[in-house]
């Protein structure tokens, strides 16, 4: 039985694709196409930051991210444009989801926390104004370590946060390198395959559970 269950935010608790309506104005015919470039770009350099020990924080990354895409598009953004993307990146929606499978969670006695490469500030902000701060018991940042997922370190900082053996530990993600990171830091996870066309990377191993969404793990570890 899960004694913990830490979920990733961005992509998981969070749309980190909510952005697009945003860009439509801006951007119409290639919205979609640039929303994730952004997201592929700001997770690979946090990655390349971690690799390089030259950690900064999560919000840091997103905006050199935009600022690369801006380029690599030729979409010509103003300071005024990105400023305004920046803010609405701050205040993503919450897939429609989430509110179920925390109050099934919940019912079940189940901790639910929150993990994130985001900082403190920035996650309990995000998921204030998604309206679903309250159904997590707890933040865990990476920004508190200074590192970012899937280093080991990070794991193994969520068990001392949480006093969690391994065995108990979920973690919860859309993310396949974040399932594998976690697996391989000893931890239980579960792959959320939001999109049935999402391969998972075979070379990290299964997930020890794979479901549609929030609500069916819900159901799941119940």
């Amino acid at each position: 039985m899960a004694k913990v269950l830490a979920f990733d935010v961005y992509g998981t608790l969070i749309d980190t694709h909510g952005v697009v309506a945003e860009l439509e104005s801006l951007l119409p015919d290639k919205a979609m196409f640039f929303s994730q470039r952004w997201r592929d770009k700001q997770l690979e350099y946090a990655f390349r930051r971690g690799l390089m020990g030259d950690y900064v924080d999560f919000a840091q990354c997103t905006r050199e991210a935009l600022e690369f895409t801006d380029r690599a598009l030729g979409a010509d953004l103003s300071e005024t444009h990105k400023e305004h993307l920046m803010s609405a990146y701050a205040r993503l929606p919450a897939f429609a989801d989430v509110v179920e499978a925390f109050d099934q969670l919940h019912r079940g006695k189940m901790t639910c926390v929150a993990f994130s490469n985001g900082t403190r500030q920035a996650v309990s902000g995000l998921l204030e104004q998604a309206g679903i701060l309250s159904y997590v018991d707890d933040i865990v940042s990476v920004d508190e370590i200074k590192r970012f997922k899937p280093d080991p370190a990070v794991y193994a900082y969520l068990r001392t946060r949480l006093e969690s053996a391994a065995r108990d530990t979920w973690l919860i993600s859309s993310n396949p390198f974040d399932v594998i990171g976690a697996k391989h830091a000893g931890l239980r996870a579960a792959w959320i395959r939001r999109s049935a066309e999402a391969p998972f990377d075979t070379w990290g191993g299964e997930p020890d559970l794979i479901v549609s969404d929030l609500v069916e793990l819900a159901e799941r570890l119940g």
